[in-house]
């Protein structure tokens, strides 16, 4: 009886199966006959949707470039000749030979001098560097040499070996006469991409920007701000006006990203016009100034108060003797048996204010040899204004 049940159950579970229509026949059955309708129409819309009579269309005549492409195209054609990319190299010793080998650090931008081969970059792109290479505009690479520079207003010199035909030195035009809204032209080599031009407007003028990597504070003043769009790798390069002169040198971009954010500033060719040629002289800018020491910010500002002395300033703390500022009569502090004797307190250079003493050294760095300047200065607690004639200073005042 118990296995007469069994055989019962089995019968009913194969009756049941056999009887009822499975899911995966009707599944497989409408794949096939979506295959074979897919099939058959398919050919016939390629077909409908294919042209054999298409043919490339008429190309519509161009016509006359406008006068202002004309003049950008012709500009770059003759300025990129007198743009270089530079290389800087770093030394390290290989690990299974224990050869050194120098080894590309870092990109930039520069610009030829002259046809004896001096180019000119920002300090900053070759600063620590081990050596670097000058590539032209021909694509001929040449070793550079190190002729010498100036860290706080950025600017270096360079000298490669190359034909003088093949060195066409950039137009140098002035900073002196621009204007906020004159169109001007970058010319460089972002993110490793020669001969990039990027276009824009001055945005502003007179702006001061920090010295990169400047341990003393130092600043750069009078800096062209523009929106033509500055990149890494475009340091050194020139920013030209509308007749293809260099009035600048694009040196740093304002971005939090570190990309172009549409504020650029470039280095004034004034400050480049002036500095250049010194350096080519001496291997180092020329410093004109008093020969003054003066007491830090950070010592003025804690205890101006309680000296009885201007809230700000620049408190003279030394003359050099036989200087400038001997010569002109500027007062150092001094100790005397009754106490210290305070030094005279500058408030003022040309009429402009003296917070700090920074801000003295960064506007006689503006100033060459022989320049007269007025000053004004605090002496027992009345104003007096002084002139002095700078001199060249054997090194920087600080």
């Amino acid at each position: 009886m118990h296995e007469r049940n069994d055989i019962d159950y089995d019968r009913r579970s194969d009756v049941t199966s056999g009887s009822g229509v499975s899911p995966w026949l009707v599944a497989a059955l409408l794949v096939a006959v979506a295959a074979l309708l897919l099939g058959y129409f398919r050919p016939n819309i390629r077909t409908a949707l294919h042209d054999p009579g298409a043919k490339p269309r008429p190309v519509v005549a161009r016509g006359d470039l406008a006068d202002d492409e004309q003049a950008t195209i012709e500009l770059f054609r003759t300025a990129r000749r007198s743009v270089v990319h530079i290389t800087s190299l770093a030394v390290e010793r290989d690990r299974m030979t224990l050869n050194l080998a120098a080894i590309p650090r870092g990109t930039g931008t520069g610009f030829i001098w002259s046809d004896e081969g001096h180019i000119v970059t920002n300090y900053h792109v070759i600063a620590n560097s081990a050596g670097a290479k000058v590539r032209l505009a021909d694509g001929a690479t040449y070793n550079a040499r190190y002729v010498g520079g100036e860290a706080e207003k950025d600017i270096a010199v360079l000298k490669i070996d190359a034909p003088a035909s093949d060195l066409p030195p950039i137009l140098v035009g002035e900073s002196a006469d621009l204007a906020v809204g004159q169109k001007v032209f970058a010319i460089g080599n972002p993110f490793g991409l020669d001969h990039t031009l990027t276009t824009g407007v001055i945005s502003g003028l007179g702006r001061e920007i920090p010295v990169q990597d400047s341990v003393s504070g130092a600043t750069i003043r009078n800096v062209i701000q523009t929106d033509a769009a500055i990149n890494p790798g475009n340091s050194g390069g020139p920013l030209l006006d509308s007749a293809g002169r260099l009035i600048g040198m694009n040196s740093a971009i304002y971005s939090t990203s570190g990309s172009y954010a549409g504020v650029g500033f470039a280095i004034p060719v004034d400050d480049i016009n002036r500095i250049v040629p010194q350096i080519m002289r001496t291997g180092r800018a020329e410093r004109a100034g008093l020969g003054i020491q003066l007491a830090s910010d950070d010592t003025y500002a804690q205890f101006a108060g309680s000296w009885g002395l201007p809230e700000t300033g620049a408190l003279i703390v030394e003359v050099v003797p036989d200087s400038a500022a001997e010569e002109a009569g500027l007062r150092p502090t001094r100790e005397t048996r009754s106490g210290i004797e305070w030094g005279d307190v500058i408030v003022a250079i040309d009429g402009r204010r003296i917070e700090k003493a920074r801000t003295v050294f960064d506007i006689l760095s503006d100033r060459s040899a022989g320049d007269e300047i007025t000053i004004t200065v605090v002496r027992d607690g009345e104003p007096v204004e002084l002139k002095a004639r700078l001199r060249l200073l054997p090194m920087f005042e600080g």
